[in-house]
């Protein structure tokens, strides 16, 4: 009987549950590790089915059992909280370089990546401009992916994530932004705002891992094109909520923190078609509003 091929997942949050979900769906090919700091989640992640690894990123005497286990590599765990590199990604691949190497691996990324495009059209191939540490710990990541990929003869690939959603997404669900009353920039000094849904996020990231091109960049965003408050009325409208309030850009700055006022700062369109035309996915929500209930209110 010829052996399923093994996938170890670096990071598995709600987006790599999320991952193991579609794969039960679909019937996995593969066998699939997580890797996890957590004791405590070992129940969880068999439950989801994946077989857990203890291994803290943050340790790198705990990762060396990650050694040649893995013929791919889905990697979503975030950097530190601060500096200006990825430790937690160097550690990663220094333990996969120790035996054979995955023959593939994906990493997410982030669209700050990019920094402020004052609304411009993105696409992959624009220059990377990060303009908090928070991105460039994130270009830092991407450029060790790429570095290692090319030296070992992996083939790697990057998605470019904007804002994550879903109803059921813990920190990420729309409409809770919308009951609190969080303000929105009055319309002539807002940006524009790019978004996925989780589960098309997961289903991107699985097409990656089967059809990826060899160090490629993707812009995973939906199709959404909206100002960031236009955005919000749309969310109040559908679910019967009042439309948030608009504030200034001075009153802002009296009332938002400073990781707040960076989100606003950028703006920028994403260019999205190469997870269409290369990998093949066609998303299940390509507006925020085909994922919001049809009913107001609910």
């Amino acid at each position: 009987m010829k052996r399923k091929p093994t996938l170890l997942i670096v990071g598995c949050g709600d987006v790599g549950l999320r991952v193991l979900r579609e794969l039960r769906r679909r019937g996995s090919p593969w066998r699939v590790l997580a890797l996890t700091s957590q004791a405590e989640r070992r129940h969880e992640l068999r439950e989801a089915g994946a077989i857990p690894l203890l291994g803290n990123l943050d340790d790198a005497a705990s990762l060396g059992r990650l050694a040649g286990l893995a013929d791919a590599v889905l990697h979503l765990a975030p950097p530190p909280l601060q500096g200006r590199t990825d430790p937690r990604t160097a550690r990663l691949l220094q333990a996969l370089s120790r035996r054979s190497v995955p023959k593939r691996l994906v990493y997410m990324s982030t669209t700050g990546v990019y920094g402020d495009c004052q609304g411009q059209w993105v696409p992959e191939t624009r220059a990377l401009k990060p303009q908090t540490e928070r991105a460039q710990r994130r270009v830092d990541a991407e450029q060790r992916v790429r570095h290692w990929a090319q030296r070992l003869g992996c083939s790697s690939a990057l998605l470019r994530v904007p804002g994550i959603y879903a109803l059921d997404r813990v920190g990420g669900d729309p409409r809770e932004r919308v009951r609190r009353g969080s303000p929105s920039l009055v319309p002539e000094e807002d940006g524009y705002t790019n978004h996925i849904q989780a589960d098309d996020l997961a289903r991107i990231a699985l097409a990656a891992l089967n059809r990826a091109w060899p160090l490629r960049a993707y812009n995973c965003g939906d199709e959404g094109q909206l100002r960031t408050g236009d955005h919000y009325d749309l969310v109040a409208e559908r679910c019967g909520l009042p439309r948030p309030p608009r504030i200034t850009w001075d009153q802002a700055r009296a009332q938002l923190s400073p990781m707040q006022l960076s989100f606003w700062g950028e703006s920028r369109r994403l260019v999205s078609q190469r997870i269409q035309q290369e990998l093949g996915v066609r998303l299940h929500y390509p507006t925020v509003e085909q994922a919001l209930p049809s009913a107001p209110g609910a």
